[in-house]
């Protein structure tokens, strides 16, 4: 027996360690997901705004999921200071992508939200970017897809 056994219960301390040879296997095959997500990124973002940075994308799917929203709500959700948010906001103000508007609650802050041709533009990349999961994973069979959401979820929620 190798100690090592298929654990994907999400229990406690009693998980066996990561062996080497899997170690290695998932640093590279992260490495090559994250070039090209990399590559991607920057593609869709063209197709934003020929102005835009990769890393906007992200901040773009999280307005048009959650409509208007509060900077330090978004900079708590995207884990980064209200600073940096503040200046990309500004940025994606400038090519008329995101707005501010005055929050109904308190007037002391301002609301962020997808202008509309912000929603636009980025309804078309985002239509573009999904059709590209859709033919790499069509050929896929539903539980394996359904799988691999899984895994990335769980990988994403406990790399936090």
């Amino acid at each position: 027996m190798t100690g090592e056994r298929d654990d994907h219960d999400g229990g406690g301390a009693d998980r066996d360690p990561v062996g080497p040879d899997a170690l290695r296997a998932v640093e590279h095959e992260l490495t090559v997901l994250l070039r090209r997500a990399r590559a991607v990124s920057w593609e869709v973002a063209r197709e934003v705004h020929p102005h835009l940075e990769p890393n906007a994308y992200g901040l773009l799917l999280l307005l048009f999921r959650a409509g208007p929203t509060r900077l330090t709500d978004l900079a708590t959700e995207l884990g980064i200071g209200k600073g940096t948010l503040s200046r990309q906001i500004t940025g994606l103000e400038g090519l008329g992508l995101v707005r501010r508007q005055p929050d109904p609650v308190d007037g002391r802050a301002a609301l962020l939200d997808l202008t509309e041709e912000g929603q636009r533009r980025f309804g078309e990349a985002r239509g573009a970017r999904q059709r590209q999961l859709h033919r790499t994973l069509a050929g896929w069979p539903t539980a394996d897809q359904r799988e691999f959401a899984r895994l990335l979820s769980r990988y994403n929620a406990e790399s936090r």
